[in-house]
């Protein structure tokens, strides 16, 4: 089966961010399917417009260079969307396959897929990673009422002309199903945990420190993701400013980058805990993250207090999971429910002086980190292994093959 995969965002692992299309992809090149990547090139220096192809491990990828970077305001990434968006169609078109798959966000990526769709007249499946038009309206990015009008619009066409759908979380799938959308074509597929890829020795851990002479061998709680107003990672400072006074056997690492990225900066500076007990580095490749994981004590993942914000799916969450790592959080949720039937992590309070005292306990607790760490590998073999996962979302396509 020939399959053109619409997404605008795809990642290598050589590159930084999350790998899911990719490691999707070569899945199904595997079980023989001929794949198209339909994606861009954000490079700042990539050609405006212009279209390079190669092959990665069996992906054909064709990059369009659309310049982008996560510092960008709503409405400069909201242009690259509908560029690539008008470009996009036209290459599916040509390429002619048998099924198109598009991954959201963002969600003009419907575009080129129900055009290629029309045209070609095959079958397309629409997976959603993030509730759109929801969320942006929600955090009041959205506020036009026509823009607003516009984007329900443009998702409810999405989902009449999806054969099925795949969302990453039941909230998500339940947002879906809100619309009208028949519960029976909905699939719930989370992200996944590549537990070969985080099975690292400690020896990479310990090296990861060494090149980061400034963590010590003190117990270590990193956050190692996109820095955007819907993260609200400024928590994460006034936890290691608390943290100064009462335990300095704690280091905080920011591992990413993003619009908000110079604010927490400036936060960190003002509380006088930046390059004290609170660091900051650039984002990293996803082949380099084992290593971060590895030297750490526990993983983090945070969200601004907004309740369409709580269906997230975010790889830190499963790749915290693949390393073995406690995982703390500080939303309620799929993964509050996970997070205490399984015992891997803790839900933080968003009273800064309770989640303190609530991290602190664990982190002076290494028998518990020790549990919690086993609890999550296992649960990431048991639910979340990219294999299983992956197969399911094959089956979903071969079912119109």
């Amino acid at each position: 089966m020939k399959i053109i995969y619409l997404h605008q965002y795809f990642n290598t692992p050589k590159m930084s961010g999350g790998t899911r299309s990719y490691e999707m992809a070569r899945r199904m090149v595997a079980k023989g399917h001929e794949v198209h990547m339909i994606t861009t090139d954000r490079e700042i220096s990539a050609n405006m417009g212009d279209w390079e192809e190669e092959i990665i491990d069996g992906i054909t990828i064709h990059w369009l260079g659309v310049p982008y970077d996560n510092k960008m305001s709503f409405f400069e990434r909201v242009k690259a969307f509908f560029i690539f968006a008008f470009k996009a169609g036209s290459k599916a078109i040509f390429l002619d396959g048998d099924i198109i798959f598009a991954t959201s966000t963002p969600l003009t990526i419907a575009i080129p897929a129900i055009q290629a769709k029309k045209k070609l007249k095959i079958p397309m499946i629409f997976e959603v990673r993030d509730l759109w038009p929801e969320v942006p309206i929600a955090i009041g990015i959205l506020r036009n009422p026509i823009f607003k009008y516009l984007a329900k619009q443009l998702e409810l066409y999405a989902y009449r002309n999806a054969e099925q759908v795949v969302a990453l979380s039941q909230g998500m799938g339940d947002g879906v199903a809100k619309t009208g959308y028949p519960n029976k074509n909905i699939h719930i597929i989370p992200n996944s945990s590549d537990i070969t890829m985080f099975q690292v020795k400690n020896t990479e851990g310990k090296k990861f420190r060494y090149e980061h002479a400034f963590l010590n061998n003190e117990k270590l709680v990193i956050y190692a993701g996109a820095l955007g107003k819907v993260n609200g990672v400024g928590y994460l400072v006034d936890i290691a400013n608390e943290f100064l006074q009462l335990n300095s056997n704690v280091k905080f690492l920011i591992v990413g980058s993003g619009i908000e990225e110079n604010s927490i900066r400036t936060k960190a500076e003002k509380l006088k805990c930046l390059n004290s007990n609170f660091f900051m580095i650039d984002q990293l490749p996803k082949s380099e993250m084992p290593a971060l994981f590895n030297s750490a004590t526990i993983s983090t993942s945070f969200i601004i207090p907004v309740k369409e914000l709580e269906a997230n799916s975010a790889n830190k969450f499963f790749d915290t999971l693949a390393a073995g790592k406690p995982i703390v959080i500080n939303h309620g949720g799929w993964q509050e429910a996970l997070i205490e039937k399984y015992n891997i992590g803790l839900v933080l309070d968003r009273d800064i002086k309770v989640a303190v005292n609530s991290l602190n306990n664990l982190l002076l607790n290494q028998s518990l980190l020790d549990t919690m760490g086993k609890n999550a590998q296992s649960l990431a073999k048991s639910h979340f292994s990219r294999d299983r996962l992956s197969s399911e979302l094959i089956n979903v396509l071969e079912s119109y093959a």
